[in-house]
């Protein structure tokens, strides 16, 4: 199958049960999305034209910019939680099929038509999430299976239409994928080992794995 994205979604506001907010984690199909690189902090907003962050303490930002998810990692939930589960349930902004979205590199990049995105770091699963899926122990869940998306940078602005194709370039000399930074992050120390030697993170993620090593 060729590489591509399934499909572009947005998110459908709704109240996050517990908090004063709504929550854009359940996203939609659309025809397509426009995106672009915002500020650096949390709080700075998405990078999607649209789009919506509840959470504006944890999410946003340059480097939390675009939300990717696989289309055959949903069907695998689907059969493990027996319900059906849409293109954007996860909250992911791009539905991709046909390549290996988790193996990908940190800092590798990908071109979708005129667009140019670069991955960037890890999901970590929340409370929010697991309130939208309303299994329970679901962050454990989720972490067990260790396959979490991909956030995106956006090195090269425009427009990304459902069904278009996407390229691959080359990975990073450093072969870190982001099945290992997800497993730094949740708590692998081995794994936040390599990826700290390794200095492929912004500063904010890198300071945060090495602190936590110096305290283990």
């Amino acid at each position: 199958m060729t590489p591509r994205i399934r499909s572009t979604n947005l998110a459908r506001p709704k109240p996050d049960p517990g908090t004063p907010r709504l929550t854009g984690i359940d996203k939609r199909p659309v025809p397509s999305i426009e995106v672009f690189a915002p500020g650096p902090h949390y709080g700075d907003g998405p990078g999607v034209v649209g789009d919506l962050i509840g959470d504006v303490e944890h999410h946003g930002g340059m480097h939390k910019a675009v939300y990717a998810f696989d289309r055959a990692e949903l069907d695998w939930w689907q059969i493990e939680l027996d319900r059906e589960l849409p293109d954007g349930f996860f909250g992911e902004n791009l539905t991709t099929e046909g390549f290996d979205l988790d193996g990908l590199c940190i800092d590798q990049r990908v071109h979708v038509g005129e667009v140019v995105l670069e991955v960037s770091v890890s999901r970590q699963p929340c409370a929010t999430f697991a309130r939208h899926l309303g299994v329970d122990k679901w962050v454990k869940r989720f972490t067990q299976h260790g396959r979490c998306g991909v956030y995106f940078r956006v090195a090269r602005p425009g427009v990304i239409a459902a069904g278009a194709s996407v390229d691959i370039m080359d990975a990073p000399g450093h072969g870190i994928p982001m099945t290992t930074l997800f497993a730094a992050n949740m708590g692998d120390n081995d794994a936040a080992r390599q990826v700290v030697a390794a200095k492929i993170l912004p500063p904010l993620y890198h300071d945060r794995l090495e602190r936590r090593l110096v305290r283990d």
